[in-house]
Order: structure tokens, then C-alpha cells, then sequence
């Protein structure tokens, strides 16, 4: 399989402020896109567009850039959406980090705290808890361990659990995404 095509900040602006621009995804999560997104982008969060990339492949025939926190969602959304046999995809190097550290546009909601953050802190809650009750009660202390080795896979296969896991609490959801509500979207766009 072949590498992603990625585009830098400077090449995304140059065709967004072209009027010609490409059909901007994201696919964080809803909580996530609410809090900032590019303008004009089309929040289809990666949990959807796995379970609907076949059906998403007539809605998205032209140019196509994909758009997460970093940039690790989006090459899973691409190897999705190529899996499905969609032509002309490209990703945001950098993601929307890189997009908003180039001044680029960005339309601000509700702030919440990203994935990667909540993840750092239930991460560092646990490990702390076990280590504290770990002193009175010592086989508590392993917990920190599995917590460790549980970074140390997703680091490897460059997937979180405890990510997905808080993906879907009500907090990361934000407004309700469906799957009819993000066709519709696509449908709609003028221009």
C-alpha cells in the first residue's frame, strides 16, 4: 500500500482560497469539529465513515482532503475510504494543529479539551491513583502497569483504546452525527 498524498497548510489555502478548493473532511469527533473546524469542512467522524465508507464513495467522486487532530485518524480514513475505492484522496499534514499554527481560517465553537488530551489525563489519573493506593494495598500497583503496557500497544499499532472509549462519552459527541444528517450535508453543498 502506498504512502497518502499529503498536503501542507500552504498548498491547502492556496486551493480553498482558489474557489476550486477540494471536499474537506474531518473526521474527528463531533465534540471535536465543534469546538474548531477549517470552514466549509464536512465533519464525518471516523467511527461513521469506517461503517459507511461504501455508501460515502458516491457522495465524495471529486477531490477529496481529509482533515484529524494531527493527522493518525485521517491516514485511517484514507486507508478506508481507498479500501473502498475512492480516487484523489490527500491529507492535511499536520492537521488541524498545523492549520491553525499557520494562522489558517478556523471557525470556533464550544472549546473542549482534544482526544489526546482526555486520554494523557485518565492515563496519568490511573497510574497515579494505583501508585497512591498502591502504598497500602501493593498488588494495586499493577494497574499502573497494565496502564503503561496499554500505552506501549497503542503506541505500536498507533491505535488507542482508551481513545475510542472516550470518543463516545456524550461529553466528545457533541451535536449527533448520523449518517443521513452527513449525506445530507454532502448533498447540499453549493458552489
Amino acid at each position: 500500500m502506498s504512502a497518502p498524498v499529503k498536503l501542507d497548510v500552504a498548498q491547502l489555502r492556496r486551493q480553498v482560497e482558489s474557489g476550486a478548493g477540494p471536499r474537506l473532511i474531518d473526521v474527528r469527533t463531533p465534540g471535536e469539529f465543534e469546538t474548531a473546524h477549517i470552514p466549509g469542512s464536512y465533519n464525518v467522524p471516523l467511527d461513521l465513515l469506517r461503517e459507511h465508507r461504501d455508501e460515502l464513495r458516491a457522495h465524495l467522486d471529486e477531490q477529496v482532503v481529509l482533515i484529524c487532530r494531527t493527522g493518525r485518524r485521517a491516514v485511517e480514513a484514507e486507508q478506508a475510504l481507498a479500501a473502498a475505492g475512492l480516487p484523489n484522496l490527500r491529507l492535511l499534514g499536520g492537521g488541524i494543529v498545523a492549520w491553525q499554527a499557520a494562522g489558517g481560517e478556523v471557525r470556533h465553537g464550544e472549546p473542549r479539551w482534544d482526544l489526546e488530551r482526555q486520554v494523557r489525563l485518565v492515563a496519568g489519573a490511573i497510574v497515579l491513583t494505583a501508585v497512591l493506593v498502591g502504598v497500602l494495598v501493593p498488588p494495586v500497583t499493577w494497574l499502573a502497569g497494565l496502564v503503561g503496557a496499554g500505552l506501549v500497544v497503542a503506541s505500536l499499532t498507533n491505535t488507542c483504546v482508551m481513545g475510542m472509549l472516550l470518543a463516545k462519552l456524550p461529553y466528545n459527541r457533541g451535536p449527533r452525527t448520523t449518517f443521513t444528517a452527513v449525506v445530507a450535508a454532502l448533498s447540499d453543498r453549493s458552489g
